[in-house]
């Protein structure tokens, strides 16, 4: 399996965002998958890999990568010695693959996900406009199932799924009974008084009724979980960059000018205004007045 990241200007909301598109492809069947990071960093990596391996169904023997230095910390380009990223080594050892580095300088070494990147970016993500990051994961998905994997592919003139079913899909190891490489990890934060807790750089949304507590998170995989006092209170979508926020309006009902029924958003951190700004309902301000407006 050939694995590359491409980047891609997108309009998302009212913003011009740089998206970082991963994309794996299969070396026999020619398969595309392909998932929007906000950034190139090793956890996208090993994220997009992981996300992979679940979206085929199994492990290859091999994996052919770029020369990221989040990957790859030295690579001789006359003697091909590769020095493989301390981290790198363990995500490859937990999921049982042979990480082989491209030649450096030689991109055409993996073009078959080279080709795919750029197919990506011409006929999934070019002249469309999308309205939540969200949005544009689904359409990825979406993509994927019923363009990229029904189309009759140039070199091998057969449909990828078609040709991964025959030949491809029995031939890669089962990942089941497989943790993520990121096991969960649990952590006790302090609600802030805007409504959210701060996690690895990012905020997510709480009800605000827990400004002050303690809660709860458990990360696992893609997901954060949030409790409190045994009771689950809030899940998002773990973010792999820094300084942005996750806010679901939902966590704002009964606060002046709150809309539950607005979609969840994920904002860079700067930029989140609204119902989040009005942290309590005029009867929290009645009470401490002792009276009424």
């Amino acid at each position: 399996m050939q694995i590359d990241f491409g980047e891609r200007r997108v309009r998302i909301g009212d913003e011009n965002v740089k998206v970082y598109v991963f994309v794996a492809t299969p070396g026999y069947s020619r398969r595309l998958y392909v998932r929007p990071f906000r950034n190139e960093r090793q956890e996208s990596w090993f994220a997009g890999v992981e996300g992979a391996f679940r979206h085929f169904g199994g492990i290859p023997e091999e994996v052919l990568l770029d020369n990221d230095r989040g990957l790859v910390a030295r690579h001789n380009r006359v003697t091909r010695e590769v020095e493989f990223n301390a981290r790198l080594h363990a995500f490859t050892k937990h999921w049982g693959f042979r990480p082989h580095a491209c030649a450096p300088y030689r991109a055409r070494t993996k073009g078959k996900d080279e080709r795919g990147v750029g197919y990506v970016k011409k006929n999934a993500i070019a002249g469309r406009r999308f309205e939540s990051w969200s949005a544009l994961e689904a359409h990825l998905e979406g993509w994927m199932r019923d363009v990229a994997d029904q189309r009759v592919h140039g070199t091998t003139g057969e449909t990828p799924i078609e040709r991964f079913r025959r030949a491809e899909a029995d031939a890669l190891r089962s990942i089941a009974g497989l943790s993520p490489f990121e096991r969960a990890r649990e952590l006790v934060r302090k609600v802030q008084a805007d409504c959210v807790v701060g996690v690895a750089g990012n905020a997510y949304s709480v009800p605000w009724r827990l400004i002050g507590e303690s809660v709860r998170v458990v990360i696992a995989g893609d997901q954060l979980r949030i409790s409190h006092a045994g009771h689950e209170v809030a899940v998002h979508q773990r973010q792999a960059g820094r300084f942005t926020r996750v806010v679901d309006p939902v966590h704002f009902d009964g606060v002046v000018g709150s809309r539950s029924k607005a979609p969840l958003t994920t904002v860079p951190a700067c930029e989140a205004v609204g119902a989040s700004e009005l942290l309590r309902p005029l009867l929290e301000y009645e009470r401490a007045v002792v009276g009424r407006w």
